[in-house]
């Protein structure tokens, strides 16, 4: 796996890389070096040298450096010298290009390749509002787009995901990257009828990606349309396994719900960090599995799956002890 060097001036490596992780889970071979007022290049360097020693991998070693021309791109300019062919320097460090790189070392081996692929989505992460203060973009399109997109045919669901949040940064990132939909579809009766919520939704939608809101009633008939949507790659989000139940008795053709997040109010018990259930809900998800739908447990695509049986076993006890 390539090594990724976070460097900046001042605590900005380390907070963007814990910014990172909570979007995309905690990482290995990733190593925040930083600058401090007190510190020279001499001390920049050998924490670099230090990161890179405790790397699985030093052949592919990809530096992130918030400054072109300053000390830390400097000190990394001058260590990958030696090791042009192999090592890589990308300036100008920001959030989606770090999400960006962690997402390429699951598919891409080389430190070139990702430093190549990842300058796109940090140029695209750079936006403005008012829309119209952004200067006008190129012809073109910003992502390709399946030749058959309108075509006669159903949707094709990549991701349905439970999460209390709706769309955020975990799913506008990770796992956008992971499942590539065309189209992000929050299905919602609550937040269809809410035109602040919906405008919200549809302005955080990565770039190339269409975000729709929803009421069930109208997803299940999308569902059953064959003759609109061929081509399209559908991530459904929502808010709660009721509306999942709903979507599911009425003809959408679910085989795996994401099970990401569930938020604790008044009445719920919390079996782990993420997902806090009522009785009602442990009874929606044993309905869900009668179903015939099986549950994947997990935040971000690179967490390892939590076994939703011993889950809603621990929370049936805890509300049980309630009683």
């Amino acid at each position: 796996m390539v090594g990724i060097i976070i460097a900046s001036h001042g605590e900005f490596a380390s907070g963007i890389m814990k910014s990172g992780a909570m979007i995309f889970g905690e990482q290995e071979n990733v190593r925040a070096v930083t600058l401090m007022p007190s510190e020279g290049p001499e001390d920049v360097k050998a924490k670099m040298l230090e990161a890179i020693a405790s790397f699985d991998n030093q052949d592919e070693v990809l530096f992130l450096v918030d400054l072109w021309g300053g000390t830390p791109f400097n000190q990394a300019n001058s260590l990958s010298e030696e090791h042009k062919d192999k090592w890589a320097i990308v300036a100008g460090m920001n959030l989606p290009m770090l999400i960006e790189a962690y997402a390429s070392r699951f598919s891409m081996n080389r430190a070139h390749e990702i430093a190549t692929h990842i300058m796109d989505t940090a140029k695209e992460g750079v936006k403005v509002k008012p829309e119209e203060l952004e200067p006008a973009k190129a012809t073109g399109t910003d992502v390709a787009r399946p030749s058959n997109v309108g075509a006669p045919g159903k949707f094709e669901y990549v991701l349905a995901r439970i999460d209390s949040r709706l769309l955020h940064g975990q799913v506008a990132t990770a796992w956008t990257k992971t499942v590539q939909p065309t189209r992000i579809i929050v299905v919602s009766d609550a937040v269809a009828k809410d035109e602040l919520r919906k405008k919200l939704i549809q302005q955080a939608a990565p770039s190339g990606v269409k975000a729709h809101v929803v009421p069930v009633k109208k997803m299940i008939e999308l569902a059953k349309d064959d003759q609109h949507f061929g081509g399209q790659r559908a991530l459904l989000l929502f808010e709660n396994p009721q509306d999942v139940l709903r979507a599911v008795e009425g003809g959408v053709p679910l085989e795996t719900i994401n099970v990401g997040s569930m938020a604790h109010s008044p009445g719920k018990v919390q079996p782990n960090k993420v997902l806090a259930f009522n009785q009602e809900d442990i009874d929606t998800f044993a309905k869900l599995k009668e179903a015939g739908l099986k549950f994947d447990v997990r935040k971000v695509p690179n967490d390892s799956k939590g076994n939703m049986n011993e889950i809603i076993r621990r929370a049936q006890a805890e509300l049980n002890k309630q009683k």
